[in-house]
């Protein structure tokens, strides 16, 4: 008996109200909370009514947005007193903090305007290097003389100062087209952990730091240090042999 007037007081007006703040406080949205209420509550032998303005119905009348607002943040701060009281982890650290409709802000005009501030600012400042720095044309490509030294284009460089060290084979395609497009292939199904926070993302920032270090750094070396026939040269000696 007792059983069945709790399971009546749950389901006021259609819906389970406890499944649905409990669910709201969770992230979930209104849509989905109130559904799965409302199926909770028609599972229990409650009838299937609903608010005329899509809020969430009591025994006696329809939430307001403003009295929703209220009661979800009335339960997501119950929710921080008792993760806080038991020690567990707040939300955010391993997972996403749940963000309340107060911290969300709209793509316009907001993100909008600054991405065209930063594109407008980027475009200027290719305007301004372009007009002052010094790139003149050379003489047309003659197929019968080969430029010594013979360098990739920048971005292409590692590429070409692995083949130095490594053999062709590997360092031309087993590198870049196995092991780099296989492993960006693989990746989002090898490291599944949601969290962003460093500190409980070691392995993948290590790795991610390995990998950016390395091109780095061999790019550098083959633009900077590479003269004629590939020779080690030091740049604040020979000179450097690189061309943009």
């Amino acid at each position: 008996m007792a059983d069945e007037q709790g399971a009546a007081g749950q389901t006021n007006g259609g819906v389970d109200e406890e499944l649905y703040e409990r669910l709201i406080a969770e992230g979930k949205s209104e849509r989905i909370a109130r559904a799965k209420a409302r199926a909770a509550a028609v599972r229990r032998g409650g009838d299937t009514g609903d608010g005329a303005d899509g809020g969430v119905a009591t025994a006696s009348r329809t939430l307001s947005a403003s009295e929703r607002r209220e009661r979800v943040e009335t339960a997501l701060a119950g929710r921080q007193q008792g993760l806080e009281a038991t020690g567990a982890a707040t939300p955010g650290e391993g997972s996403q903090r749940i963000r309340s409709v107060q911290d969300t802000v709209f793509t316009w005009p907001h993100l909008i305007s600054q991405e065209a501030v930063a594109a407008l600012t980027v475009l200027a400042a290719l305007t301004l290097f372009s007009a002052f720095a010094p790139a003149p044309l050379q003489e047309l490509a003659n197929p019968d003389v080969t430029p010594n030294p013979s360098k990739a284009p920048w971005y292409f460089m590692g590429l070409q100062e692995m083949l130095i060290y490594l053999h062709p084979m590997i360092a031309g395609i087993t590198i870049p087209g196995i092991v780099a497009v296989i492993g960006l292939i693989l990746l989002p199904f090898i490291d599944k952990n949601p969290s962003v926070r460093p500190d409980n993302r070691k392995t993948a920032y290590a790795l991610f730091t390995t990998v950016l270090v390395g091109a780095a750094v061999l790019t550098m070396i083959g633009s900077f240090f590479r003269g004629p026939g590939q020779a080690w040269f030091w740049p604040w000696v020979d000179g450097i042999w690189f061309v943009l």
